[in-house]
């Protein structure tokens, strides 16, 4: 006999490899399809824009281990997903060389703000490894001082949430300015090569998918990890009862720090996949809203499970990609409107939901299964 947890991680791991074969083979096979075939077909276009929600999976898995999994609300996740994208936005314009409009080394931006020379925090981004490292370790350490501090000052529930919001701001102020010569409102974009390839051409662009894919198939086994490790169950504890954590010996602030630290570095990796996909990145997209759209990803999937957190980010920025072409002003309400469906209805998300039918489901099969009591037993 297996127990239901054995089970569970048995569906669990077949699951894993099922979708796996879909994004990392099948997907690519029917994109490489001749057009012909216009059933089976699927689009450069339509392929981009699905890397692009699974770059933001990535994110959500970070911030489900925070929220899920820990019971920490960020709603600041979007400064670190910009400050991934930033430095590998900032490689990119730097690869543009003399292919810009006006032939200078320098970002054309830069050009139109009379800079003279190149600002000493650009140059360790000609180099790509290094663009690749900071997209990581530059979110990972500002997570770690802002978190230290943060959580050695015991600072935690609706006060976090109301400080790292208050974070989203101050930066979404700080990267429009001209003067810290990151392009402004404009931000960075007309992005042309990475690593030698035209990002205009398609093969590149499926190489780029299939990266994000392993990328974010290696994210959630990392999260499933930490989450099945002693550190995760101390995490799951600190959600339940911080006091208790503190009773039995434990220090939640370090594991706190911990969490909010992987969690910033996934969404370093996100905006680092996201920008030669989309081609852009301004500090529109690190604001204060859409550190709120990554929380409603999380929720609408179904928070404390990662399978969830990925089908939330995924569902919800496909459905803004089909509304927003039919209701382009009415997307921050029905967002907003989900919201608050999944709130009070829906607590536990879409996984929620489908771990729901399953049981009613297994509960119909047993009655019908049961063989009739004879009369004369009843």
């Amino acid at each position: 006999m297996t127990d239901g947890t054995t089970n569970t991680n048995r569906g669990g791991g077949l699951a894993f490899w099922v979708v796996g074969f879909v994004l990392l083979v099948a997907m690519p096979l029917l994109n490489v399809m001749p057009p012909e075939d216009s059933w089976l077909h699927l689009s450069d276009f339509s392929l981009n824009r699905f890397g692009k929600f699974l770059a933001f999976a990535i994110l959500a898995l970070g911030l489900d281990l925070i929220w899920g999994y820990t019971g920490i609300l960020s709603l600041g996740q979007g400064v670190f997903f910009g400050l991934g994208a930033y430095c590998m936005g900032m490689h990119l314009m730097l690869t543009i060389g003399k292919e810009s409009v006006y032939g200078s080394d320098l970002p054309d931006f830069m050009v139109w703000n009379q800079v003279k020379a190149l600002p000493f925090f650009w140059k360790p981004f000609f180099s790509f490894p290094g663009a690749v490292l900071g997209s990581i370790l530059v979110p990972m350490l500002f997570a770690s001082v802002f978190g230290f501090f943060a959580f050695r000052s015991r600072i935690k529930g609706v006060y976090f949430a109301i400080i790292t919001q208050a974070l989203a701001l101050a930066a979404w102020l700080v990267f429009n300015r001209n003067d810290t010569n990151l392009g402004g409102t404009n931000g960075l974009t007309d992005f042309k090569q990475v690593i030698g390839y035209r990002l205009s051409d398609a093969s590149t662009q499926l190489g780029l998918y299939i990266l994000t894919v392993l990328c974010l198939g290696g994210a959630y086994l990392l999260c499933r990890w930490i989450i099945a490790s002693r550190a995760g169950r101390v995490l799951i504890a600190v959600r339940d009862s911080e006091q208790r954590v503190v009773f039995s010996g434990y220090t939640p602030a370090n594991y706190k720090l911990f969490v909010f630290v992987v969690a910033a570095g996934l969404a370093g990796l996100a905006g680092m996949l996201y920008v030669p996909q989309v081609g852009i990145i301004t500090p529109a997209q690190i604001g204060v809203l859409p550190s709120l759209e990554m929380v409603i990803w999380v929720a609408v999937g179904g928070r404390g499970s990662l399978s969830g957190a990925v089908l939330g980010a995924v569902i919800v920025n496909y459905g803004r990609s089909i509304l927003t072409n039919y209701f382009p002003g009415l997307w921050p309400f029905i967002l907003g409107g989900l919201f608050v469906l999944v709130v009070l209805l829906f607590p536990d998300g879409l996984v929620g939901i489908i771990r729901k039918g399953k049981s009613l489901l297994g509960q119909r099969k047993a009655s019908v299964g049961k063989a009739p009591v004879p009369e004369g037993e009843r």
